[in-house]
């Protein structure tokens, strides 16, 4: 027997089950004895193999050292690895959470420090009527002394004037004296004051918390396997909110610098918007079109899009060096460097992906946003980043057929609610909606009402009821339509220009940015 195995190791005979088994069936998984061997073979229904247990025994032993080799391959190279870039990951998200913490608070006291100054001015500014109501009041009461004052003197004056005539016998001093009695029988007037009162209103804490700010509610999500796993809760819908006959104009935002079109704008926060147009600057303005910031790119190439992450971090895509970049402050890094591809639009995920369409390099030294080029080598796809790594591609669908358009390089994207990857494919007059897996959900070409329209979406972006809102720049409108692709209204009769690109704040109002007139427009469209 091999050296390897013990005397506890001896089996016995599994049909005899008294001799030891030297010998074992490697089809029927059989220990025989010598003497059961004849007998095992006489079962004619399957073809026996029968060898030495010692052959079996080593060829077993090798077999299972085989299978650990492997495991310690794949946990030395592979899964120990992965692990440990999961702990770093999850070191930075805590260094990253505890800053994005303080600088929520940071903002909440400079909010609230802003309210206090506010809530000051307007306390002094009271102060100051209640100030001047006192002087008038005081004013006129000591006006109306004064004149008691004078008359009670004279009065006075008067029946001292009386008694001493009462006690002369001068006829002559008698004679001339002339009586006021009629004059003071004029009482001095009663003054009739009403005096001011302070009328407190009830705060309204709802308006005092819009005054604040809103935050994002919290999202956490697992990661297994490629699928997302939403947290308990993280599928309910808000209550539906009804749509505005009439969308309503709240602000025009004037942008300065873009000579021939402004053609992006992506929220930074409900006062704050991030644009980019003809040229290498991108532009932080405030709602009143103050100028923030600007950010020249670091080629210095014009962006193709720009997008804001979760962490307020700004990305842009430069077309021209095939590459993608953060900006963090005044600094810019470098995300991904493609090969072969292009990066076109982008936006940023729920789960703080990133999405990225993107051509096939063809060379092309057209940067219009509009172009009628057409290259049937020119391939687009849709491709998902978690920080630099390619996680997910989107190209075909079942048929293997291409989803989006070869043709032109305008195919602005946004992520829906319910996690569909929406483009704008202005080239194949189309919506294009699939959902997070990469599967075709339907193409939106345009309301059944309007058939002979032409229909060529622009910008794009999705609200808080999951709704789609695409540009219609050539027809000077914007649809809306729900997350299965039913129609449901325009958004028109506002004085919008060449809508293009599109971005919504946390309380469903919509940006839009208009090419022609570098207007941002804040429009109201839900009651």
């Amino acid at each position: 027997m091999d050296p390897r195995y013990s005397a506890q190791d001896v089996v016995r005979c599994a049909l005899c089950r008294d001799a030891v088994a030297p010998l074992y069936c490697n089809v029927c998984h059989t220990h025989l004895c010598k003497d059961c061997v004849e007998k095992h073979f006489s079962d004619k229904s399957k073809v026996h193999n029968v060898v030495p247990l010692e052959q079996f025994l080593s060829t077993d032993f090798e077999s299972k050292r085989d299978i650990l080799r492997r495991d310690l391959q794949e946990l030395e190279k592979y899964i120990f690895p992965k692990y440990q870039e999961s702990a770093a990951i999850i070191k930075t998200q805590k260094t990253d959470q505890l800053k994005h913490s303080q600088k929520l608070t940071s903002e909440l006291n400079i909010q609230g420090e802003a309210l206090h100054r506010e809530i000051h001015t307007i306390i002094q500014r009271k102060q100051a009527e209640i100030d001047e109501m006192n002087a008038q009041h005081l004013a006129a009461i000591e006006k109306q002394e004064g004149e008691t004052n004078k008359a009670l003197h004279e009065i006075k004056q008067v029946i001292q004037e009386l008694k001493s005539l009462l006690d002369t016998s001068d006829v002559g001093l008698v004679s001339k004296y002339r009586s006021r009695i009629a004059e003071f029988r004029k009482l001095p007037h009663k003054l009739k004051i009403s005096l001011p009162n302070l009328m407190p209103q009830k705060i309204n804490r709802e308006e005092l918390l819009k005054q604040i700010g809103s935050l994002r509610p919290l999202s956490i999500e697992t990661e297994e396997q490629g699928y997302t796993v939403p947290s308990p809760g993280a599928e309910s819908s808000p209550p539906a909110r009804p749509l505005l006959d009439v969308p309503r104009l709240i602000t025009d935002i004037p942008t300065t610098g873009y000579d021939y079109g402004l053609f992006s704008v992506s929220r930074l926060s409900d006062e704050e918007i991030w644009t980019r147009g003809d040229n290498e600057i991108m532009k932080l303005y405030n709602l009143k079109g103050e100028l923030l910031k600007s950010i020249q790119t670091k080629s210095g190439n014009t962006p193709r899009d720009i997008a804001v992450t979760r962490s307020g971090g700004l990305v842009y895509a430069d077309r021209w060096d095939s590459s993608i970049n953060l900006v963090s402050g005044t600094q810019i890094q470098t995300l991904i460097t493609l090969r072969g591809w292009r990066p076109l639009y982008l936006c940023s995920t729920s789960s703080g992906d990133l999405l990225v369409i993107m051509t096939s390099d063809d060379d092309s030294d057209s940067d219009s946003d509009e172009s009628d080029e057409s290259d049937d080598k020119i391939q687009t796809k849709v491709v998902r980043y978690s920080g630099s790594t390619e996680k997910q591609t989107i190209q075909q669908d079942d048929q293997g057929k291409p989803l989006y358009s070869s043709d032109g390089y305008t195919k602005y994207l946004s992520e829906n609610r319910n996690s569909d990857i929406c483009v704008a494919d202005n080239d194949a007059g189309a919506v294009v909606v699939v959902s997070a897996a990469g599967k075709l959900r339907f193409r939106y070409t345009g309301p059944p009402s309007t058939p002979g329209e032409s229909f060529r979406p622009l910008g794009i972006t999705t609200d808080s009821q999951a709704n789609i809102l695409t540009s219609d720049c050539y027809n000077n409108r914007i649809h809306i339509i729900d997350q299965d692709g039913i129609f449901l209204r325009f958004l028109h009769n506002c004085g919008l220009q060449y809508p293009g690109g599109l971005c919504v704040d946390s309380r469903d109002y919509l940006f839009v940015a208009e090419e022609l007139t570098g207007k941002v427009k804040k429009l109201q469209y839900y009651k």
